[in-house]
């Protein structure tokens, strides 16, 4: 036989043909978990995303557009300024699916039963295929409940940023069946620290009208059609709403300086703006820019949870089905021991992560709920930094479990590894959300009694679970030194209140798996470290994907 046409043995097949939603037990629980009596109707609008998430044409498109990254034209052919950005069709591909399938804003105006409950799950299942293309789907999510701080701008914008119609290109909004929202907060000089930022919006004739000079740092998916932008007004650091395209058809003053060259997250434009004498709307009173975009903030806070679960579970879904087919030294890998304790590891960990962004997803359901407000602002940050910064530990163990295999491209696990640090940098990095939690603890009694309440549901369950919360009361009992110890309290808080909800709503033996290692200390620390007496095998088997 010729060695050229010698066929494969003993490889895993590519993990395409299977239902991404029905195929994750874990997703599965926390829709049924959350929707209650919605659940059926929320599973079955989820067939058509979970179908085309795990095909090989959504796999190959999200490895065709991190590729072919975006390029940057500032000038057309005649030296004419545009400042645009042109994509691969695999992009604009991703981008039509997600935005058909109401991944952006969607749920704000929808009739139909838990809409945010229902994206989150899409979410999930989606954007691991390509979780560049999650950012202004993201940020157009978010920008609906920040505009709403003006009647007459959320009249104006909400139903086109929540169209399913994608209607790429610079061009008068008004005239476009569907747009795109971003947003422009931090600059060189402060990062997160927005309130050093030296933009400057200077009021014109026109009641709210503005124009800004100055610049932003990282603005992302720069062909959107309106950004969301902090600068400062004559009352203090102000929000206004800024559109590439004027109402007269005519390009806003404002340049694409470049792009970012990134670690990843490669399909996805991430720009340098120069604003000189760019017009914008103020959206909110002068001196609250903060407050008004904070709500925009909350929602992207949120995504980054769910995408990084997106992450971990198409890492569990790689490790759990490469091991299902594999053998080596003279069984499957799925038999052996040592790997059940790894992909079981792994497979709570992100069942975990999931469960949390799904009951912060249901929350916004009841966004007027005195509970839901107060765990809201203080689960948010508390699951930002915990599950976001434990995301590229979980995606390279998920690597290591495809040998040499995983390192190479075309497994798509280095494109998950590349994406996983990003989602703890976003929205605030690990130690701006660990003292967003204590800012909440500090200032607003409601949250603690909220997370009390959450961590009460499974009062005398388990003596570890008592224990934690018992942990946390005297952690917060001396406030003195509580920024040195944000960190500790933030994973403290979060790890418990991911055990309240595994035992509430998980299998048994996943809970008891979880409880056992992260609360009670029996883990050395590492994946594949889980004590004696779990149901490892069943976890793992439990979390692997099935085709058809």
């Amino acid at each position: 036989m010729d060695p050229l046409q010698r066929a494969s043995t003993n490889q895993a097949a590519p993990l395409v043909g299977y239902d991404a939603v029905s195929s994750d037990a874990a997703l599965v629980a926390a829709v049924r978990a959350f929707a209650g009596d919605d659940a059926p109707a929320v599973l079955s609008s989820l067939e058509p995303v979970g179908r085309l998430a795990g095909s090989a044409e959504a796999r190959e498109h999200g490895m065709l557009a991190n590729q072919n990254e975006p390029v940057h034209h500032p000038v057309d052919r005649y030296g004419n300024r545009v400042d645009e950005i042109a994509f691969h069709p695999s992009w604009h591909w991703m981008m039509r699916q997600g935005i058909g399938f109401g991944l952006h804003a969607t749920p704000w105006v929808s009739d139909q039963p838990q809409p945010h409950l229902r994206r989150a799950a899409a979410y999930v299942a989606w954007t691991h295929n390509d979780p560049g293309h999650g950012c202004p789907l993201t940020m157009t999510y978010a920008a609906v409940p920040a505009l709403r701080a003006d009647d007459a701008q959320a009249k104006q914008w909400t139903a086109l940023l929540a169209s399913t119609s994608y209607d790429f290109g610079l061009r008068n909004p008004a005239e476009k069946t569907g747009i795109l929202a971003g947003m422009g907060m931090t600059e060189k000089q402060g990062g997160s620290d927005v309130r050093t930022n030296v933009t400057t919006a200077t009021p014109t004739a026109v009641d709210g009208e503005y124009v800004l000079h100055g610049h932003k740092w990282f603005t992302s998916a720069p062909m959107n059609d309106l950004f969301l932008v902090l600068a400062q007004a004559p009352g203090g650091l102000t929000c206004f709403v800024v559109p590439r395209v004027l109402p007269d058809g005519t390009r806003n003053p404002l340049q694409v300086v470049r792009l970012k060259d990134k670690l990843g997250n490669r399909s996805n434009a991430s720009s340098e703006l120069e604003f000189a004498g760019t017009w914008g709307v103020r959206l909110g009173d002068e001196g609250r820019g903060v407050r008004t975009i904070i709500e925009m903030v909350a929602s992207t806070r949120l995504d980054c949870v769910l995408g990084s679960s997106a992450l971990m579970r198409r890492s569990v879904a790689e490790a759990t089905w490469h091991a299902a087919q594999r053998s080596a030294f003279g069984a499957p890998l799925s038999q052996q021991p040592a790997m059940q304790n790894v992909l079981a590891d792994l497979a709570i960990e992100s069942e975990a992560a999931t469960l949390l962004g799904l009951r912060l997803a249901a929350s916004v359901e009841r966004s007027d709920d005195e509970h839901e407000k107060a765990l809201r602002r203080i689960a948010l940050p508390l699951a930002k930094f915990w599950v976001c910064k434990r995301t590229p530990f979980h995606v390279a163990e998920a690597l290591e479990v495809l040998g040499g295999n995983g390192y190479v491209e075309e497994s798509g696990m280095p494109l998950l590894f590349r994406e996983s640090p990003l989602n703890s940098i976003w929205e605030g990095s690990g130690n701006v959300n660990a003292l967003d939690v204590l800012r909440a603890l500090q200032r607003e009694p409601q949250a603690l009694e909220a997370w009390l309440t959450e961590m009460g549901a499974v009062r005398g369950y388990d003596p570890r679970v008592d224990g934690i919360v018992d942990d946390v009361l005297v952690e917060l009992a001396d406030l003195d030194d509580a920024e040195f110890r944000a960190r500790r309290i933030a994973g403290q808080m979060a790890v418990a209140l991911q055990a309240s909800l595994l035992i509430r709503h998980s299998d048994p033996g996943v809970s008891d798996a979880f409880v056992a290692s992260r609360i009670g200390g029996d883990w050395a620390g590492a994946f594949g470290t889980l004590p004696r007496g779990v149901e490892a095998a069943r976890i793992a088997e439990r979390a692997t994907p099935i085709l058809g």
